[in-house]
């Protein structure tokens, strides 16, 4: 494979913007994304089976306990929503949250996907390392915004149900 060779510490220096602008540049085009193409889960985003709605994250990894301590950043660009809490616990607030759950998976999952980027200016060793921290990086929200839209979704369905007149 051809790579382009640069002292250490330039190599470093680019590593390290190379990671802020990825977050920086996914976060945007994620926001930037309209309602329409955020209102169902595609295949990517979509429930598997094994997931078991969101139960194996809570059992498994105790996501509950520690997905909190994590920083959230959808009120970073303007007009932006905050995933802390529900906007609204209302069908519409839900529906926003579920949304919002969507736009942040994506951005992590975008972010992660630029990981093989680092190949071309760094050693295997290297590359390999950065390609780890983007796996270990934006694996977590991936798997906070699932659990959190496995959740909202049996919430917000339970809700449709008892609005539906029988």
């Amino acid at each position: 494979m051809l790579r382009y060779v640069m002292p250490v510490w330039a190599t470093i220096a680019v590593d390290v913007v190379a990671w802020g602008a990825f977050h920086a540049g996914t976060g945007y085009a994620a926001h930037r994304l309209s309602d329409r193409r955020l209102a169902r889960d595609g295949r990517l985003l979509r429930a598997r089976r094994f997931e078991d709605d969101g139960r194996l994250y809570r059992r498994t990894l105790r996501i509950h306990r520690w997905k909190d301590r994590l920083p959230e950043a959808g009120a970073l660009f303007d007009g932006g929503i905050s995933k802390r809490e529900l906007p609204a616990r209302d069908v519409e607030g839900l529906r926003l949250f579920v949304r919002e759950t969507r736009r942040a998976e994506l951005t992590h999952w975008w972010a992660m996907a630029c990981s093989p980027l680092f190949l071309v200016w760094n050693p295997p060793l290297a590359a390999a390392l950065l390609v780890a921290y983007g796996v270990l990086v934006n694996l977590p929200f991936i798997l906070i915004q699932r659990y959190n839209r496995f959740r909202t979704q049996a919430l917000l369905a339970r809700l449709e149900r008892r609005r539906t007149p029988r």
